[in-house]
């Protein structure tokens, strides 16, 4: 089987999985077909049928794969099944939504934690998940060996939360703040700007 995948390839993965997870319980006990997936999905099916050949060796001629296995390898392949311990900083209206959604599981993370400086909404459960100072961050990262965050706080804050992620040995943070943030070397940080995103969305479908 062939791992070393084009980025293209690893930027769809996630969109197969997502549409196979979401089919009924009675369609995963079945097969699908690399074209089934590719006319729910839009896309071309030559290239659905090489993307999956690239992560599975379950497809056969005419029968397809087995729904809940191509699961399994594409959730494998991605790394799904490590199940990455997560921490929010910012325990704002989106940031309580991210502690009480339940999705994230699917894909290998577990959100535990989250922080704030708001003595309203610290030592408060979020979710099933406490909240903590911000002070606390380092500490907690630390000692729980987190490696990933995100960043829901204000624009004003998002720089100073990314320093203190990086000092606590977070590698990957994911900022959602409207604000583009630094990370020192080692630190990967993904900037995810909404507004913005919701702006090209719209232009691109005028």
């Amino acid at each position: 089987m062939e791992k070393n995948i084009t980025s293209q390839t690893l930027s769809r993965l996630p969109i197969y999985f997502n549409y196979l997870v979401s089919l009924p319980e009675e369609r995963k006990k079945g097969n699908i077909s690399a074209t089934a997936i590719a006319e729910a999905l839009g896309l071309n099916d030559v290239q659905v049928r090489k993307d999956l050949a690239s992560v599975s060796c379950g497809g056969r001629p005419k029968v397809g794969y087995m729904t809940s296995e191509l699961i399994g390898d594409i959730g494998k392949f991605l790394g799904f099944e490590n199940h990455d311990k997560v921490v929010v900083a910012g325990m704002g209206n989106f940031g309580r939504a991210m502690l009480e959604y339940n999705g994230f599981e699917a894909y290998g993370f577990d959100i535990i934690c989250g922080f704030d400086c708001n003595k309203e909404r610290v030592g408060k459960n979020v979710g099933g998940k406490p909240v903590r100072h911000i002070d606390e961050l380092e500490d907690f990262c630390l000692t729980n060996d987190i490696r990933i965050g995100i960043i829901t706080v204000p624009e004003t804050a998002a720089q100073e939360v990314c320093d203190r992620m990086a000092e606590a040995g977070i590698k990957y943070i994911l900022n959602f703040a409207a604000v583009h943030i630094n990370a020192p070397k080692g630190v990967a940080v993904h900037n995810e700007n909404i507004s913005l995103t919701l702006a090209m969305l719209a232009r691109c479908g005028a």
